[in-house]
């Protein structure tokens, strides 16, 4: 019995073992993976430079496996039918908070708004809060402040404040993911014009997207026109796939080389989400582990929808009423 005792307990180490092996090894690959399709999309990019972002942005979203269709990249009929549902949703909270921010009011206050909004009103589930541990309903990222800033109760917002609300929906099982900035009150011209060069990377890029156009032609489409208008583009922090899980692949970056990276395919549904800066493109991220903000502490914007690619175009799944005219020519 002795023997039979230890046996079966070498065995089950083995195992065990054997397992964690199996687990290291997937992680390797995955990782691999990630590198190898971020050099491809920015060919131009060190190795240090490639490793940066794949780190940081592994914070933000679970790691990338396989590739293709097998992750569920093209989604069916019936995932765009709820896809389209959950984005309509995720516009309407964005709509709705035009009547909301205002001076004086804390970002606590925005958050509540958009949970019980959520909840009660659209009869959905508030897609951020749980996810990675985060505990509100909404990022909302005032003046310097990137992505991932924290609602808070001492946080007010005052008159001459760009504020972003980051917002996602989830219907059916289904995630729907935007954001938009506000202005608080009357803001000066610099502050209006970056807002506006911001809103007009995340047209431009939504109207290069087309099956066999590439990732690198979104990038590219957004960086061109940041700096041409004298602003930078965040390299860190990209947009992603969406569908069932919050985030999916691709990712999206919001800098490159036309015609380079994966190609488009039509039922592909992802974010684009441009953070553009006043000044440098350097960010710091705080130690809280979530908040980011520009490292020489000048303003930052940004804009984001969910899109889906169809046969002649792309729709753009959580379009707000006061954006149709502005993009009515896209061919969705």
């Amino acid at each position: 019995m002795g023997l039979v005792k230890i046996s079966e307990q070498l065995h089950e180490e083995a195992r065990i073992a054997c397992k964690a092996m199996s687990r290291s090894i997937n992680a390797q690959a995955e990782h691999w993976m990630r590198i190898g399709m971020l050099i491809e999309a920015n060919p131009g990019l060190t190795y240090a430079q490639v490793t940066s972002i794949d780190g940081r942005s592994a914070r933000k979203r679970p790691p990338r496996a396989g590739r293709g269709e097998d992750l569920g990249m093209i989604k069916s009929a019936e995932e765009i039918q709820r896809m389209s549902v959950a984005g309509a949703l995720t516009a309407k909270v964005l709509e709705a908070l035009d009547e909301v921010v205002r001076p004086g009011i804390s970002t606590a206050e925005i958050d509540r708004f958009c949970e019980r909004y959520i909840v009660d009103t659209l009869a959905a589930i508030p897609g951020s809060k749980g996810q990675y541990g985060y505990p509100f309903t909404v990022n909302t990222s005032v003046n310097e402040v990137v992505c991932h800033g924290w609602p808070s109760a001492q946080q007010i917002l005052r008159d001459g404040d760009i504020v972003n609300v980051d917002v996602t929906v989830i219907k059916d099982g289904y995630f729907g993911d935007s954001s938009k900035m506000y202005r608080v009150g009357a803001i000066d011209r610099k502050a209006q014009k970056l807002l506006d060069v911001t809103r007009e990377c995340l047209y431009r890029a939504i109207r290069v997207v087309r099956p066999d156009a590439t990732l690198g032609d979104i990038g590219h489409a957004i960086q061109s026109h940041a700096e041409a208008n004298g602003y930078s583009v965040v390299r860190e922090y990209c947009g992603h796939g969406i569908g069932r899980k919050m985030h999916e692949a691709p990712q999206v970056l919001h800098f490159g080389r036309a015609g380079a990276g994966a190609r488009l395919k039509a039922g592909m549904t992802f974010t684009i989400e441009p953070m553009i800066n006043q000044g440098g493109h350097a960010v710091k991220l705080h130690k809280d582990g979530w908040t980011v903000t520009t490292r020489d502490r000048r303003l930052s914007a940004q804009y984001e929808h969910t899109v889906l690619v169809t046969e002649r175009g792309c729709r753009v799944l959580t379009l707000r009423d006061e954006e149709r005219e502005a993009l009515a020519d896209l061919a969705g």
